[in-house]
């Protein structure tokens, strides 16, 4: 096998180290959105996540930016519908997670090591979301309203 060149050596191993990451993320356990009036355990810090359906497709991968409440903060805003998953994919009925779906997450602090890992989580599992923020984009601009396409 032959080495990568000493200026490719940092990419190589960042590479390897979002690769790594993901794997944690794979792995780590399903949580269901809790049922109306729970808690959702989350932690308060940021992070990437990736969101399953009750027949374990994954729907969603996303990662957060700024909230205070980070990766919990995530989570509850698709549970009131705000975020484009939502009002797009699930048109705006953010408690059908409620209902048998699922999410996972690693903790991530690092921007750059966040983003990467969100897109290489979204080009593995090829979230069935991904996309559709077009429909949502070219209704508002025809004027009209489309339905996403059905899950």
């Amino acid at each position: 096998m032959l080495l990568p060149t000493p200026h490719l050596q940092p990419l190589v191993m960042e590479r390897k180290n979002i690769q790594k990451l993901f794997k944690q993320l794979d792995k780590r356990a399903r949580q269901p959105f809790p049922k109306s009036r729970q808690h959702l355990e989350a932690p308060a810090t940021h992070g990437v996540y990736v969101i399953r359906d009750s027949a374990h497709a994954v729907l969603h991968v996303g990662r957060t930016y700024r909230g205070l409440n980070g990766l919990s903060q995530r989570l509850y805003n698709h549970l009131r519908g705000q975020s484009s998953f939502v009002q797009v994919y699930l048109q705006d009925h953010g408690r059908e997670l409620r209902d048998g779906y699922t999410f996972q997450y690693l903790e991530v602090p690092d921007n750059r090591v966040r983003a990467l890992l969100e897109h290489f989580a979204t080009a593995w599992h090829c979230p069935k979301h991904l996309g559709v923020g077009v429909l949502r984009k070219n209704a508002k601009s025809n004027g009209t309203k489309r339905k996403a396409i059905s899950h």
